[in-house]
């Protein structure tokens, strides 16, 4: 799959933008605060829906204007295709594919899979278990249609109960009702349990090569799920957790507070981990998700690299680079020194100023 190339209208401080890319290597260069990552984050949104940096939508829109648009298109298997995203401040998205307008965000998944790595995911295992469990699902949805339709199921599922948790405060009356909710979260709940399950075997069995070349053999690094509660347990849990969320407001059992695990030997490197031991486990885990996307789709996906060379040291680099080769990349740097110094095939140079991109070869 190759991203062929990406138009923008009044997106963040773009007012108008055309780009073409090559299926190897894009180099995205200029200072910071230009521009860089809006594109590469332009990108993902038009394939995902979603902002990677959880942005909402009227924040993405170019100041004093009230619409954006972005326009990709792709090749895949040798089939063209268009995706048109309108964004609006006051108005939900709307999506067109080829044209003819989508209804549900799960029919965009799965056209064009993308990894997005930012300097953010090198801190991916020291953070909170938010962030990894974000991770998950950013990477299921593209992957997994069913994934979709049960986690925003569970959310809303989920939403509704709280607010219903809250108001008993005022109608007490109302706790019966809390059974027609369970039902549907265990539901839910349990189908996203195991999609997770699944997920994180399949990681697995590509992370402990990747991790071992990363450290030269010395390491041998496993990712553990940890759900806040197992599939079959969940009923019971969520039955045996009501008086504590009445008495919290909120439904402290359900997938929305599982984890995912990071061990050498024995060793949690979230807890006990040095800083490299955590780097060197992020980078192995999106290297592993490049792996995985291959395997399950049979084409490797588009990776979005912004600025993230600048954060590693130079062996970290080299096996970055390695692992890339046969990708398309956008890179985003402030210079050009890291390619240089790794003498690394630049296919297609961008030069970004204010909001204005020069090609330069």
């Amino acid at each position: 799959m190759i991203i062929e190339s990406i138009e923008l209208k009044n997106y963040r401080n773009y007012d108008e933008l055309h780009m073409g890319f090559h299926p190897g290597t894009n180099i995205l260069y200029g200072n910071n605060a230009q521009g860089k990552t809006n594109i590469l984050e332009a990108i993902y949104v038009c394939c995902t829906t979603k902002s990677h940096r959880g942005s909402k939508d009227r924040e993405m829109i170019h100041f004093n204007q009230d619409e954006s648009h972005i326009k990709l298109t792709i090749r895949k298997n040798d089939v063209p295709y268009r995706i048109d995203m309108h964004l609006k401040k006051n108005k939900t998205k709307g999506v067109a594919i080829n044209g003819i307008p989508i209804r549900k965000a799960s029919e965009l998944f799965g056209i064009v899979n993308v990894v997005f790595f930012s300097p953010e995911d090198l801190n991916l295992i020291k953070n909170g278990p938010a962030e990894r469990r974000k991770f998950i699902d950013l990477e299921l949805c593209q992957l997994n249609k069913l994934y979709v339709h049960s986690l925003v199921s569970y959310n809303r599922i989920l939403m509704q109960r709280n607010k219903l948790l809250k108001d008993l405060f005022f109608h007490p009356e109302y706790e019966e009702t809390l059974d027609v909710w369970d039902m549907q979260l265990v539901q839910y709940g349990k189908e996203i349990i195991r999609f997770r399950e699944e997920f994180i075997s399949q990681l697995n069995d590509m992370i402990i090569d990747i991790h071992r070349k990363l450290t030269g053999g010395k390491e041998n690094l496993r990712i553990v799920y940890d759900p806040n509660a197992s599939a079959e347990a969940l009923e019971e849990n969520l039955k045996r957790s009501r008086a504590q969320d009445v008495k919290q407001k909120t439904t402290l059992v359900g997938p929305h507070r599982d984890d995912i695990g990071f061990y050498l030997g024995d060793i949690d490197i979230r807890r006990f981990g040095s800083q490299g031991q955590q780097r060197t486990a992020a980078l192995s885990l999106k290297l592993a998700e490049i792996e995985l996307v291959k395997k399950l789709v049979r084409d490797y996906p588009v990776l979005l690299l912004d600025d993230v060379l600048s954060e590693l040291d130079g062996e970290r680099q080299n096996h970055l680079l390695e692992a890339i080769t046969h990708i398309q990349t956008m890179i985003t740097c402030t210079g050009l020194e890291d390619f240089v110094n790794n003498r690394f095939q630049i296919d297609k140079l961008f030069r970004v100023v204010q909001g204005t991109v020069f090609n330069e070869n």
